[in-house]
This record gives C-alpha cells, structure tokens and sequence, in this order.
C-alpha cells in the first residue's frame, strides 16, 4: 500500500463513514490536534528517559497516548460506529487518580506557575497547552456523537493530569518552580 492516495490533493478528506469534508472541517481540526498532542507526548516521554528517572510516568504516558488513538479514531468518525469502541471511563478514572497522587507529595499552589526547566517539565506544560487546544477544538464540533462527551471529559481531565505532572517533575528532578506574583 502506498502511503499517498492523491485524494486529498483538492483539499478534501474522508471521515470514517465515508463523508468527504475540507480539510478545515471541524473534526478534521479536532482529530489533528489530538494527533499533535500524542507527538508532544512521545517528547515528553524522550525527555524523560533523558532524565534518567520517571519510568512510571512515562508508561502512563504511552498508554495515554494509545487512549489518545482512540479518541481520534473517535473523532474521524462522522457518525457513531459500531467498529469503535467508545472512550472509556476508567481512562478519566485513572487520571484523577494519578493526579490525587502526585498532588499529596507536592506543596499546596499559591500563585500561578510560569512554565520552565527542567526540559521534562517544561515540555509537560507545552503538552499541556496542546490539550487545551484539542479540547477547544472539540467543543467547536457542532454535531456532536455520542462518543465526544466521554471524549471531551478525558482530555479535559488530561489537561489537569500534565499540568500536575509539570509541577511533578519539578519536585522529583529538584528544580524550583518558578511562580508568577502579580
């Protein structure tokens, strides 16, 4: 199989179902930016295995990543499909979890954090940032399926979960964090 088919050359794309829509189509916008946001997270994980520490997290973080494929398989969908299983809770679960976790062994925020080093952390809080955009996206699609509420609620919940994994880091690779004071 070639990985260039041509018919995307006029500016157009298939959704899963089969409706063709300009590549500026709301899911389109939705599904890209979930997809910028899984490569964000294959740095964030480098930049952990360049740490030397935070294994766990890193695992996390791919199976975010493979939950991320899925909620852009969801999102190309321009109906429901029976093929596709739906986001599941538990994804949200997990990340409540994990962000009750580190929250417990971090010091209480007062101020606003301004993003910084360590690089581990920093790219946390670009990820962070990219969620935020897929989250923005997906509120703009207007027919909305069943499969985009649970959707939208775990990227919501993941744009906690990176923030508090930012913060994380800072702790464990002794890094100060850096507050804003108006």
């Amino acid at each position: 199989m070639k990985i260039y088919t041509k018919t995307g050359d006029c500016g157009q794309t298939s959704l899963v179902g089969g409706t063709r829509v300009e590549k500026c189509h709301p899911r389109v916008e939705a599904y890209g930016n979930v997809d910028q946001l899984i490569s964000q997270l294959a740095v964030v994980r480098s930049a952990f295995a360049e740490s030397g520490r935070l294994q766990k997290e890193s695992d996390d973080l791919l199976e975010i990543q493979k939950h991320l494929m899925q909620v852009s398989a969801l999102l190309a969908c321009d109906r429901e499909s029976v093929k596709l299983q739906p986001a599941d809770p538990a994804w949200t679960a997990f990340l409540e979890g994990e962000i009750d976790r580190m929250s417990a062994l971090l010091e209480p925020q007062k101020y606003f954090v301004i993003p910084g080093p360590p690089m581990a952390a920093a790219q946390c809080h670009i990820a962070r940032t990219e969620c935020r955009r897929c989250e923005r996206s997906m509120v703009a699609i207007e027919s909305r399926t069943c499969y985009d509420s649970e959707c939208l609620q775990y990227i919501n919940r993941l744009s906690d979960y990176l923030y508090t994994l930012a913060r994380y880091v800072c702790m464990v690779l002794g890094c100060k964090e850096e507050n804003w004071i108006p």
